[in-house]
């Protein structure tokens, strides 16, 4: 599992697993419960993410507080015209 965020969280890979895999997960995307024009409406019956990881690859996310990597930039110019 590589690093991404999920409800508004970092995702921290903690499995201990390393090398590629090739899988396929399926799930339900949240969304406000409108559909674009020219869309389906979303299913609502759907596995959400973290439904989705615990039954089909056996994952399960906990919330925890661990520190992470931030790049901070607090001053950006333009380069001179040397």
């Amino acid at each position: 599992m590589s690093p991404g965020t999920t409800s508004g969280r970092p995702l921290v890979d903690r499995t201990g697993l390393s090398g590629k895999f090739d899988f396929n997960l399926e799930w339900t995307p949240v969304t406000n419960g409108q559909a674009k024009p020219g869309e389906a409406p979303p299913d609502e019956a759907g596995l959400t993410f973290e439904e989705a990881l615990r039954q089909q690859l056996g994952f399960k996310l906990e919330s925890q507080k661990v520190p992470i990597p931030v790049l901070v930039l607090d001053h950006v110019e333009r380069p001179s015209q040397n």
